[in-house]
């Protein structure tokens, strides 16, 4: 039986979207054939495109999409970067809070009340049950964690994300300052 050395092993790889749209994960998987390159390399083994529960242990990579906006968001930071070798802000909203923090100059109480009191429901109420709480400004990654690689766009393009896993799958922290803003 032949022994597994660590050019066989394959990287153990997560994705996570927290108060974001999905936008980054949408093309991730835009990244189409190129897919099964990466599997030859990676397991994945955390993504909201899996049927994985709970965040596991020693993962090499994880890509974090979205900012944070809520007390759940932040938990579940934590625990990521605590369990993951290289963490990578994934899109603009992990980067900068972009979106989710056009929030921030209302303040949370304003908001909520906008949107479920003031904009005509049926039953205006602000839910109280199966809701996380809301941090009272939505923030980047970086504001409570360390990150180890950017990856910007709204969203990246597939170019830019496979190139990124790419490097990092071989060992090196790619080189995004010669790729386009929109494009690769």
């Amino acid at each position: 039986m032949k022994k597994e050395t660590k050019k066989d092993k394959k990287l153990r790889l997560a994705t996570i979207w927290l108060d974001g749209c999905s936008g980054c994960h949408m093309s991730f998987l835009d990244i189409d054939e190129r897919l099964l390159l990466l599997a030859d390399k990676v397991d994945v083994v955390f993504s909201p495109l899996v049927d994985v529960k709970e965040f596991p242990e020693d993962v090499d990579i994880t890509l974090v999409e979205g900012a944070l906006g809520s007390e759940e968001d932040l938990h579940k930071l934590m625990k990521i970067r605590s369990r993951t070798k290289t963490l990578v802000a994934f899109g603009d909203c992990a980067i900068t809070a972009n979106i989710p923090s056009m929030r921030n100059p209302f303040g949370t109480e304003e908001v909520l009340n906008y949107v479920y009191l003031q904009m005509g429901a049926d039953n205006p109420q602000i839910p109280t049950q199966g809701v996380p709480p809301l941090m009272k400004r939505a923030l980047p990654l970086h504001n409570y964690v360390k990150v180890d690689v950017f990856i910007p766009g709204c969203p990246p393009s597939a170019d830019t994300i496979f190139f990124a896993l790419s490097e990092l799958i071989e060992g090196r922290v790619p080189d995004l300052s010669t790729l386009t803003r929109f494009g690769a």
